[in-house]
């Protein structure tokens, strides 16, 4: 894996549908390096707390290689890194082998994954497509949340390396087709062991827990 681009935004307000809304979902590519704190990276804002950002929340990565299917199936050949609001945008960032609780290194910064992405209206909003979020979601390739477990700087070009697995093995795309296919066979014994892993947001965790109940 190879960190392609580094994308951040301060918040801003647009119009949409009639109403002003505040959001940090228009991010751009930045160059140089780029510190990582214990929160969030430098630069960058959410205006939607509840929704975005956080411990758990503190930094979303996209597959670069996603861009190509989205390219081609939106006729939008212009979309350019940072469009669906990442902030790390990653070749190979492959969520149907990486897992909840494995951790990631790039540079001297180590993120921990935490859940998938759910995307909202904004997705759509800046796509100028309301039917965004719903075909997001049916793709399947969400990418994915991070922690950060170990504050640094970033760069484009750095190498991205797992360097740690979870025991579990359970992979974002897994966990994310079980909780929103409704045909999808075994969910809930993907939900029972997403339920055991510590490192699960604590978002989805209680999203599995309503469905375990």
């Amino acid at each position: 894996m190879q960190l392609k681009s580094v994308n951040v935004s301060l918040t801003k307000e647009i119009e949409y549908n009639g109403e002003l809304i505040k959001t940090g979902i228009f991010k751009q590519p930045v160059s140089g390096s780029v510190t990582i704190s214990a929160t969030q990276i430098n630069g960058d804002q959410q205006a939607d707390l509840k929704n975005h950002g956080g411990e758990h929340k503190a930094v979303y990565g996209f597959a670069s290689n996603h861009y190509d299917y989205w390219r081609k199936e939106l006729n939008k050949p212009e979309l350019s890194y940072g469009q669906f609001g990442e902030n790390l945008s990653i070749s190979d960032l492959d969520e149907a082998s990486l897992c909840i609780g494995d951790q990631l290194q790039l540079g001297d910064c180590i993120l921990e994954i935490s859940q998938p992405r759910v995307p909202c209206f904004k997705l759509g909003m800046v796509m100028g497509l309301p039917t965004m979020p719903k075909l997001f979601i049916e793709h399947a390739h969400t990418g994915i949340y991070f922690r950060i477990i170990q504050a640094g700087t970033v760069e484009s070009g750095q190498t991205v390396e797992r360097i740690l697995a979870h025991p579990e093995q359970l992979s974002v795309q897994t966990l994310f087709k079980a909780y929103f296919n409704k045909q999808f066979v075994g969910a809930d014994k993907v939900m029972q062991q997403a339920e055991t892993i510590g490192q699960l947001s604590t978002e989805w965790r209680q999203k599995v827990l309503s469905r375990l109940k």
